[in-house]
C-alpha cells in the first residue's frame, strides 16, 4: 500500500527519492512520501480547510514520533519533505523552520499513543462530516457506503477548541477501537495502519454523509419517511466489508496503489 520508489520517473523525481533516503533512511522517506501524497489527495477531493486540519503518521522504526504538516501551509502545498517530525509532547525532531498546530498535536497525540493501531491518523472539517456529527445517531446506514461504519462509528462531543491536555484521555476513550469518530459539531476523525487506509475511510464516509444529507433534504416532502434497511442486514453488510469477505480488500489495498497513480500523472511535486 506504499506509494511505490519511482524507478521509471522523470530525473527529478530520482533525485529527490534519493536524496530523501540519503537525508532521512528509505522507511522515514517512503512515510513520507505517503503522508504527503495523502494530504494531496485530501485537498484534491476539496476536503481540506485553509492551513487547518491535520494527518499525522508514525515515524518507522521510531516509539512516539510522528510526522505531521508544517502549520501555514495548504494541504496541495505539502511535500514530503516539509513535513515535521514530532514526539508526543509536541517537540521538534527535526530541522524545519515551521511550527505545528497546537490541537493537531493534542488530538493526534493522544490517538497514537491509545490505539497501537493507529499509524494514521487524519482529521478532516468538511461540511458533510460536520452536519452529520450534529445529529444523535451520526451516520446513518442509508447507502452501501454506510453499511461499513454501521454501528462502528465513534463519538466525541464538543469542549472547544481542542487545546487542553485532560481531553486527551476522553479522545481516546470515545473512539475505543472503532475506525472512525464524529468529533460533534467540529469534524471528523478516521484512523488507518496506513495512510493509505485512513485516506480511504475518509473518502467513503464522506460519500455516505453527502448521500444521507441529500436523502434527507429530499425527504423533508416526501409524504413519508426514509427506508432504513433491517439491523440483521446492515450488520451483516457490515462485518462483510470489516472481515474482508469475497474479495473486499482492507480499505485502500487495491484504491491507494491507483490514486498515487493518479497524483503522479497530474502533480508529482508532493514527492520533493
Amino acid at each position: 500500500m506504499n506509494a511505490p520508489a519511482p524507478t521509471l520517473g522523470t530525473l527529478a523525481a530520482d533525485h529527490a527519492w534519493q536524496d530523501g533516503v540519503a537525508r532521512y533512511g528509505e522507511a522515514e522517506w517512503r512515510a513520507r512520501v505517503d503522508l504527503a501524497a495523502c494530504y494531496r489527495l485530501v485537498a484534491r477531493l476539496g476536503l481540506d480547510d485553509l492551513i487547518y486540519n491535520h494527518i499525522s503518521l508514525r515515524v518507522p522504526g521510531t516509539e512516539g514520533q510522528f510526522l505531521i504538516n508544517p502549520y501555514g501551509l495548504l494541504f496541495e502545498e505539502i511535500t514530503a519533505s516539509s513535513l515535521v517530525r514530532i514526539d508526543v509532547h509536541g517537540r521538534k525532531l527535526c530541522d524545519s523552520p515551521h511550527e505545528v498546530n497546537v490541537a493537531g498535536f493534542v488530538i493526534h497525540s493522544a490517538i497514537h499513543q491509545g490505539r497501537a493501531d493507529a499509524a494514521c491518523v487524519l482529521h478532516t472539517h468538511s461540511d458533510a462530516s460536520i452536519a452529520v456529527s450534529a445529529q444523535e445517531q451520526g451516520l446513518l446506514p442509508l447507502s452501501q457506503f454506510a453499511m461499513r461504519f454501521y454501528r462502528r462509528q465513534a463519538f466525541h462531543a464538543y469542549e472547544g477548541v481542542v487545546l487542553d491536555l485532560d481531553e486527551q484521555q476522553r479522545l481516546v476513550a470515545h473512539l475505543g477501537q472503532h475506525p472512525v469518530m464524529l468529533l460533534r459539531h467540529h469534524g471528523l476523525l478516521t484512523v488507518g495502519r496506513t495512510p493509505g487506509e485512513a485516506f480511504m475511510l475518509l473518502y467513503y464516509f464522506e460519500r455516505a454523509a453527502r448521500i444521507q444529507l441529500a436523502m434527507q433534504a429530499a425527504a423533508a416532502g416526501a409524504p413519508g419517511p426514509l427506508l432504513i434497511p433491517p439491523h440483521d442486514v446492515c450488520e451483516k453488510a457490515a462485518r462483510q466489508f470489516w472481515q474482508n469477505e469475497g474479495d473486499i480488500l482492507i480499505p485502500g489495498e487495491r484504491e491507494w496503489p491507483a490514486f498515487i497513480r493518479q497524483l503522479d500523472r497530474v502533480d508529482p511535486s508532493y514527492r520533493s
